[in-house]
């Protein structure tokens, strides 16, 4: 169950055109080690296997594979693995587990599936049923490490910092290294195996998926309209951008220099700064679009954390997905759902079937769709507004990470225009 090295972002996606196949689907050319078969196209632990590693040694890629579990079944990925001794420790490990198993019911958080071992947990709740194929893509670059499973990022490590927090772990301060399947005897199997090198200099954001592209190159606002007021308050470190809520633009909001008409948006986001005060905000009703009512026929609310942000979408401030801490959580679209001119049931749809928030201060992520004037936001891997009817809603425009007053954070911003 140790020897992943790390896994970055993953992808349900078929791979990138640039990326070359790392397994022929025939025999194990460019790898080393015992203990494999194959069949099909397909690589399958036996019990005697342990580890196969890759000739070459790699230091910026996106790997791009899928797994299929048996009952209990434990690999790993090994991400800069020196060729030799515990990828859990001299490299890093990114589990392959089946998490269900009764026997890994009582693992520590960072040993279970996606997680780099003794280092950093990744989100459960992603895998398949046992017996299915699982597509994941790891993108290492840098400091970064991403894991992207079956469309989900389960896992966004920052190895620096990691590796100030684990003085002691030689792993984890390693950039380059073989990759590595880690087995346990288990006949875990892999198909499909696909990698993309990557410059030093490219973002963990480079590449998402198969027909996405970047809106934020992770370096600077190439793209992005940039007055003077924005400077010194929209800033980029790290791959990151950074808002504190203070720009002197006249428009405080970040807006492409592009329009956008149908397409699929994906950005990651979370909260980079206290509340600056708490405020009464409306429990919303899903099947009125209001305000739920009390038994004495009151509105019902509850204090929260005042941090409101949104996104714009085809430049029109009413088509704005929600970033806020209200109780019915982010995506609800408010210059909609508030609008008593609209039929009831459109209102209703434009309310969060379920508030999908991670806590504050963690990072999450948003995967929007628009087509036509239907709208659908996933918010972490779960739908909350679902093919929603926006009347009105102009054919194409800008894109905006809308200002209100919150410090925040964006990074992996893509776009595939439909």
């Amino acid at each position: 169950m140790k020897r992943l090295i790390f896994a970055l972002l993953a992808t349900c996606a078929p791979a990138l055109a640039e990326s070359q196949p790392l397994f022929n689907g025939k025999d194990l050319t460019g790898w080393t080690g015992e203990g494999y078969t194959i069949t099909d196209g397909v690589i399958t632990c036996s019990p005697k296997g342990r580890f196969l590693q890759t000739e070459k040694e790699f230091s910026n890629y996106i790997l791009d594979f899928e797994f299929k579990l048996p009952p209990g079944g434990n690999n790993g990925l090994g991400i800069h693995y020196p060729g030799s001794g515990d990828a859990a420790y001299v490299g890093m490990e990114c589990q392959i587990l089946d998490n269900t198993a009764e026997q890994y019911a009582n693992l520590v958080e960072s040993q279970f599936h996606g997680s780099l071992y003794k280092l950093a947990p990744a989100k459960r709740g992603f895998l398949k049923p046992l017996g299915e194929w699982n597509k994941e893509r790891v993108t290492v670059n840098g400091n970064k490490v991403i894991v992207e499973l079956n469309g989900t990022i389960i896992l966004d490590a920052d190895l620096a910092e990691l590796s100030r927090k684990n003085p002691k772990h030689e792993g984890v301060k390693r950039r380059s290294g073989h990759i590595a399947f880690c087995g346990h005897g288990d006949p875990v199997s892999f198909r499909n195996i696909f990698l993309e090198e990557l410059p030093a200099t490219t973002a963990a954001t480079s590449k998402q998926a198969d027909g996405f592209n970047p809106l934020f190159n992770g370096s600077d606002f190439t793209g992005w309209k940039f007055p003077d007021g924005h400077t010194g308050h929209w800033t980029v470190k790290d791959g990151v951008i950074h808002y504190d809520g203070k720009s002197a633009a006249k428009n405080k909001d970040l807006w492409t220099e592009k329009s956008y008409s149908d397409f699929v948006l994906k950005v990651d986001w979370r909260w980079a700064g206290p509340a600056h005060e708490k405020r009464m905000r409306p429990v919303l009703d899903q099947t009125t679009g209001g305000t739920k009512k009390d038994a004495n026929g009151k509105d019902m609310t509850v204090e929260v954390d005042e941090l409101d942000s949104g996104i714009y979408l085809r430049g029109n401030n009413k088509s704005q997905v929600n970033i806020w801490n209200w109780p019915c959580g982010s995506g609800e679209v408010y210059g909609y759902r508030t609008n008593g001119k609209l039929p009831q049931e459109i209102r209703a749809a434009l309310v969060p079937k379920v508030n999908a928030d991670n806590p504050i201060g963690e990072w999450n992520t948003f995967e929007i769709t628009m087509k036509g004037d239907r709208l659908t936001v996933v918010l972490n891997g779960q739908t909350v507004i679902e093919n929603a009817q926006l009347p009105g809603v102009p054919a194409s425009g800008e894109l905006a990470l809308q200002h209100h007053g919150s410090a925040l954070e964006f990074k992996n911003i893509a776009i595939k225009e439909l």
